[in-house]
């Protein structure tokens, strides 16, 4: 029964290795038509990838399969592992000229969505490579969506059983099974990509950045063809664009199948929504009112620069038009703190999750009245369902683990020789996935090139336990579950 499941194991891997190859031969077909040598890389790169997916696949051919709640743990972990080395192929091989340690950490940036960059000539760097960075980016979050829907609920990580019923309760599916739903899943998100590149191209995008930044802002991933990111364009109609784009993916993919099939659901909407939509308006009028009174800028410039780099950092995207972090120690303030909300469950956005802060909420005030009226009967309730409480206890631990975790890979970071400031938001960006940090290291005008290598990979961990949703990981730590 275990070969069964690690064969099981394999044979995904195997599959998942095959694809990753198959996404390879993109931005090698790009490079030789322009002629750049990188075409060779991509080549060995995928046949590298491929060959041993194949074998894999060969492997476990024919043999008995199984998954259980066990192994999905173990699968989930290890296939974004995997997927993570053989990503970072391409660009240990490139002419980029990469150590291991950035290559690794360029691809399970893209990968986990999180935008963090070790590069710099992104202007002038060949199209193969900045195409194989979104293409990343973009697998990569159509990957976490699937996760999201189909193996987080059924593994009961933080509270995600909750939204059970958006892929296998009778009574609220969509679609009738599993692979339905991820196809499904899939068309949404490969339409609101072609919409988001239409967008960027009539907005003044040429061809290929529009391709590349609606890849980068529908995994809200961050991604950019330029050094200066969105910034470079320095256009009003392409940062709309922009914020339209990074809230669309933001919000639970499933939500849009809803819409499609009864519309009037678009004025009901449902609570993780109404709780992002209401967060992001506050926190822009909130940041614009400081720009305006702080730092002397005009009302419409302050709504400009507020609504689109608040909406990056909410959405856990990472675009930015200008270093926030000059803005004053209260925007600072407010942008880490937004940094660990996140977008909707069931989206590609990161961090701990809008629901997440509204059961805790929910809890608390449900707490509070019990405090002085101990016989009142009062369940806790989720958009009109009731919760179980040990559903409860599954967010209070999922807090505890994320705000340990932050603790201990910022002490990590800070024994490398960074100072607090880079440390703390560092960390704090890789876990939520959005991108740049704070402070002139690690902040939006900068990028991660110059901090030590420990460092990096101390947030390549921080990026990894952060997308898989801590659990996911945490369970493998445990001797019970080596056990049997």
């Amino acid at each position: 029964m275990r070969d069964a499941k690690i064969l099981f194991i394999i044979h995904t891997c195997g599959l998942l290795l095959i694809v990753l190859s198959a996404a390879m031969v993109v931005p090698g077909l790009l490079d030789f038509a322009y002629g750049n040598p990188d075409w060779s890389t991509f080549a060995v790169s995928a046949a590298v990838t491929c060959f041993t997916g194949g074998a894999w696949v060969l492997m476990s051919h024919g043999r008995p399969l199984e998954l259980d709640r066990r192994s999905g743990y173990l699968l989930t972990v290890v296939a974004w592992c995997l997927v993570g080395a053989f990503g970072s192929l391409p660009l240990l091989f490139s002419s980029l000229g990469l150590s291991v340690t950035d290559a690794v950490f360029e691809t399970m940036s893209g990968l986990t969505t999180t935008g963090s960059t070790v590069l710099t000539g992104l202007d002038t760097m060949a199209p193969g490579l900045l195409l194989w960075r979104s293409l990343l980016q973009w697998i990569g979050g159509l990957g976490i969506v699937v996760m999201a829907l189909v193996m987080l609920p059924v593994l009961r990580v933080g509270g995600m059983q909750l939204f059970r019923t958006e892929s296998s309760d009778i009574s609220e599916k969509p679609v009738p099974r599993v692979i339905q739903m991820a196809t499904v899943t899939a068309i949404i998100y490969v339409s609101l990509s072609v919409l988001c590149a239409i967008g960027y191209d009539l907005a003044g995008m040429n061809a290929f950045d529009a391709i590349n930044h609606a890849m980068a802002t529908i995994a809200t991933g961050g991604f950019s063809t330029k050094d200066a990111s969105l910034g470079f364009y320095d256009s009003v109609p392409i940062e709309i664009v922009s914020i339209i784009f990074m809230s669309a993916g933001a919000l639970p993919l499933v939500w849009y199948l809803h819409i499609v099939r009864n519309p009037s659901r678009l004025y009901r909407l449902d609570e993780q929504v109404k709780g992002f939509f209401l967060i992001l308006v506050v926190s822009t009028l909130l940041m614009a009112l400081w720009n305006v009174g702080h730092n002397g800028m005009t009302v419409a410039h302050a709504l400009r620069v507020s609504a689109v780099n608040i909406t990056s950092v909410l959405t856990d995207t990472g675009f930015a038009t200008t270093d926030f972090s000059t803005w004053g120690s209260f925007a600072i303030g407010v942008f880490f703190m937004l940094m660990f909300i996140g977008g909707c469950a069931g989206s590609t956005a990161g961090a701990i999750k809008i629901f997440r802060w509204q059961l805790l909420f929910s809890g608390m005030r449900r707490q509070l009245t019990l405090t002085f009226s101990p016989s009142r009967a009062m369940p806790q309730r989720y958009a009109g369902r009731r919760i179980d409480p040990e559903m409860i206890v599954g967010v209070r631990n999922f807090f505890f683990l994320y705000l340990l975790t932050f603790a201990l890979l910022t002490l990590g970071v800070t024994a490398t020789g960074l100072d607090f400031v880079s440390s703390a938001s560092g960390v704090a960006q890789a876990m939520a996935n959005a991108g740049p940090g704070l402070g002139p290291i690690v902040g939006p005008a900068a990028n991660f090139s110059t901090i030590p290598d420990v460092a990096k990979w101390l947030l390549v961990v921080g990026m990894l336990v952060g997308r898989l949703e801590l659990l996911t990981v945490y369970v493998l730590l445990s001797p019970d579950y080596w056990r049997s």
